[in-house]
């Protein structure tokens, strides 16, 4: 899993699994450093089992050295993928009749040495240090940035009028830099507040006031789920973008002169002489009682950042739909190839092979891909099978997809995404997240029905896990979609699987412990690929194709777009 934008996508798991089984038992047996709870006997016998494992194997070896973007292990899995949809029967769906789509991408790392914030305010010039006070965001277009002007706090950047809720009321902000903190009111739903709190959604939301730099102010509850000293060790690994036609970065709006975050103990600093204390606005925060206020003086933030270019590539292969009238659309299946290449060792292993997160997912694609291709009929509707990049990065493989699709892939019309099942106790179930936003739910049931497993809600809908893997890139274009996860029903009485969910988050989740000793349950695996070949079916086959549900908070919002 990823991280988009704001966080690492399944930090967020990390600070709920505190409360997923708060009996102290369980909190001791899951705890950083706790033995793995006892695990099933890995039995697998069947042929599909055994493929999975043989992509799993191949995927998660050294040999890839944890398959980063942009290195030679990530594009060797590429090419293993890329052979395996070749000997399934697909057709190649990537540019000019190869495997391979390419991504253009813009990677930058801030250095944090060169990086200066200071606050002037009545006489007084007070500077941040970096690394233990700030660290500058990398910016994607200039190697040197520079902002000063004055600031204004704007709450937590969240423009809602449908909720009745606007920081911006009463402020000026052109020309200015915007203080902001992370988050969203705790009142919010769980779907808007994932989407108000991303950092995307912030800075749109500032740059179309007008703001020339951003400040993100930390808060101690922002800490307590996020070390400022993780945080440190984040900005030493170089983020990426997409690249245009014109190779200037996406997303990456250059109006936006220089940007930081604060670390929590220094937010007295940044708002020292104002008219409210940073221990105000942590408790505000807490209340959802946030105002908006100009603050007096400058601020003045200078940023240097290292800039390259590269070129990566999603995977692509297609089964065309059988029928002339509906060949023209197509379901895409997604599952991320990367992972975040090597790191800091742990008892002397510095490859972060990634065997859940997410080659177990990829392998379960190949899989279902192969048994579609053999099948005796195509679905009606076309299939795209997608091994996608830089999903660490910020869902940036996804997005390129879901904004130039293939030509063989015409009209998508649906979003399938298979992301670290954790697949490490046996289960008699699925769980389908976001299924409940559009048609997909009726479809996802008839699926479970038809391979005989249960399904299952999402456990923690607070985790708001729909926006946070490769499935958000295509509802941003408009396009139905859903998160294939594993189970949670336990299939024996000795092994329960959100306790081994948990463990892995709290213990191996990018670590380089995620790899082929886990006791992956490759039965489970195999049958959650016929979940997929049962889906594709009944959606590739339906009348019509999915829709959002009338009302949607998705559809709503990203649903007029018009459909790629």
């Amino acid at each position: 899993m990823s991280r988009p934008v704001l966080t690492v996508v399944c930090a967020l798991w990390l600070v709920a699994c505190g409360g997923r089984d708060s009996d102290a038992a369980v909190q001791a047996q899951t705890a950083p450093g706790a033995p793995m709870p006892p695990a099933a006997v890995v039995v697998n016998e069947t042929p599909a089992g055994q493929r999975i494992e043989a992509d799993v194997r191949v995927l998660a070896d050294d040999a890839m050295a944890g398959r980063e973007t942009g290195t030679p292990g990530f594009d060797s899995a590429a090419d293993h993928v890329a052979r395996r949809f070749a000997e399934s029967g697909l057709q190649p769906a990537g540019d000019d009749g190869s495997w391979f789509q390419r991504v253009p991408l813009v990677r930058a790392v801030a250095d944090p040495a060169a990086a200066t914030l200071s606050v002037s305010r009545n006489g007084r010039t007070i500077a941040l240090r970096p690394n233990d006070q700030f660290l500058p965001m990398p910016d994607f277009n200039a190697v040197e940035g520079e902002v000063t002007a004055p600031a204004v706090f704007v709450g937590q950047a969240i423009h809602a009028p449908e909720l009745g809720h606007d920081d911006f009321a009463g402020v000026e902000l052109q020309g200015r830099i915007a203080i902001v903190f992370g988050g969203a009111p705790r009142g919010f739903e769980p779907n808007p507040h994932a989407h108000y709190a991303s950092l995307r959604t912030k800075t749109d939301a500032v740059v179309a006031r007008g703001a020339v730099g951003l400040v993100l102010v930390n808060t101690v509850d922002d800490e307590a789920g996020m070390p400022w000293a993780r945080s440190v060790a984040q900005a030493e690994r170089p983020a990426m973008r997409l690249r245009d036609a014109d190779d200037r970065p996406v997303d990456a709006p250059a109006q936006l002169r220089a940007s930081a975050r604060v670390a929590a103990t220094a937010a007295d600093l940044v708002f020292a002489d104002g008219p409210r204390t940073a221990a105000q606005l942590f408790e505000a925060a807490r209340a959802g009682t946030l105002k908006p206020f100009a603050l007096p003086g400058t601020l003045t933030l200078r940023t240097r950042s290292r800039i390259d270019t590269l070129e990566s590539r999603n995977v692509l292969g297609v089964l065309p739909g059988r029928d002339a009238a509906r060949a023209g659309e197509s379901l895409v299946h997604t599952a991320h190839l990367d992972h975040i290449g090597t790191g800091t060792p742990v008892d002397g292993d510095a490859i972060y092979n990634g065997a859940l997160d997410n080659a177990l997912g990829v392998a379960i694609l190949i899989e279902a891909a192969r048994t579609l291709a053999e099948g005796d009929t195509a679905p009606a509707r076309s299939t795209v099978f997608a091994a996608l990049t830089a999903e660490e990065q910020g869902l940036l493989g996804a997005e390129w997809l879901a904004r130039h699709p293939p030509a063989k892939a015409g009209r998508l019309v649906a979003n399938l995404n298979i992301d670290m099942p954790i697949l490490t106790a046996p289960t008699r179930d699925i769980v389908a997240i976001g299924s409940e936003h559009s048609t997909l739910s009726a479809a996802v049931t008839q699926a479970a029905g038809e391979v005989g497993v249960e399904v299952s809600p999402d456990p923690f809908p607070e985790e708001v896990a729909f926006v946070r893997s490769d499935q958000y890139a295509f509802v941003r274009a408009g396009i139905p979609a859903l998160y294939l996860d594993a189970g949670v029903a336990p299939a024996n009485d000795n092994q329960k699987p959100k306790i081994a969910a948990t463990w892995f988050l709290r213990n191996c989740y990018h670590q380089p412990c995620d790899q082929v000793d886990l006791p992956i349950q490759y039965g489970d695996a195999a049958r959650m690929a016929q979940v997929v070949v049962a889906l594709t079916r009944i959606v590739g086959d339906a009348d019509a194709p999915p829709r959002w549900n009338d009302g949607d908070f998705f559809g709503t919002r990203f649903g007029s777009r018009p459909a790629r």
